[in-house]
């Protein structure tokens, strides 16, 4: 299954590239889909996806490798999860652009409307922990969650690339010979297929890892978000972004603050191995 979506993946994504750079009238942005008289943004349909694709996916790896979290304490870790990322994805998002929000006549629909995959993480994390903390589970309960969720950002990040500049998941302009015109006549950098493509990388890699190195339990899922919060930091200096009086935006500050929350296992990778 893993080498089957990574090689479908990869087709799409160079299908996508050649169009918006040697066919650009074939494609406009946003990418919708048209039925009848409806047009359906891709958008919204590959995020439907993305979220009902990985959470079977969950289910899917739960049944074939078993879960040392009984079902009952799994529940609850989702469901602070989701109720984490939710209110993470909001509140990093909605701080991104403080001269928007001050202007902003209703706050709350602010907050409410912007939403930060970085955040959501981050949230998301601080939510396990605190249902972990209330219901007494001391084991690591992230592994399972990371290939699912890699998965749905590859489906949430094509969705994210169809918007082209009407949402802001684009790159800054460049005159590198990939750079996509996005719907505003400017090459900019394709930072939706940027991710994607490391995403797919990162996978290969953990599993890759994994074969070669007995790791601890929870070791894949610190991994995963030490990884992609370095990839976001960098990425981030190649979008559009407001920025305050140090060269960092509110997402690359967020993603310095995830990063110390990890030092240990940066500091001392070794502490990420089972050792006999």
């Amino acid at each position: 299954m893993f080498t089957l979506y990574t090689l479908s993946t990869l087709y799409t994504l160079y299908t996508l590239r050649y169009i918006a750079v040697h066919k650009p009238n074939r494609l406009t942005f946003p990418i919708e889909i048209v039925i009848r008289d409806k047009h359906i943004p891709l958008h919204a349909i590959t995020e439907v996806l993305a979220f009902f694709i990985g959470f079977r996916y969950f289910i899917y790896l739960r049944k074939q490798q078993g879960d040392a979290i009984e079902q009952a304490n799994r529940i609850w870790i989702i469901i602070g999860a989701i109720f984490g990322a939710v209110i993470g994805s909001r509140l990093f998002a909605g701080l991104e652009n403080p001269a928007a929000l001050l202007q902003a006549e209703n706050k709350l629909l602010y907050f409410y409307l912007n939403k930060t995959v970085v955040g959501g993480f981050l949230g998301g994390l601080f939510g396990v922990e605190l249902a972990k903390l209330m219901i007494g589970e001391k084991q690591a309960s992230g592994d399972l969650f990371v290939y699912p969720m890699i998965l749905a950002l590859i489906i949430g990040r094509i969705g994210c690339f169809s918007m082209g500049i009407h949402e802001e998941t684009y790159g800054t302009p460049t005159a590198l010979p990939w750079g996509m015109d996005l719907g505003d006549g400017i090459k900019r950098h394709p930072v939706s297929l940027y991710e994607i493509v490391f995403l797919v990388l990162l996978w290969i890699g953990l599993v890759r890892l994994e074969k070669k190195y007995p790791l601890q339990n929870g070791a894949r899922f610190k991994l995963f978000m030490i990884s992609y919060l370095v990839f976001r930091f960098l990425l981030d200096f190649i979008k559009p972004h407001y920025f305050f009086n140090i060269p960092f935006s509110t997402i690359q500050l967020t993603c310095l603050l995830g990063l110390v929350y990890y030092y240990r296992y940066i500091l001392q990778p070794k502490k990420l191995l089972i050792t006999t």
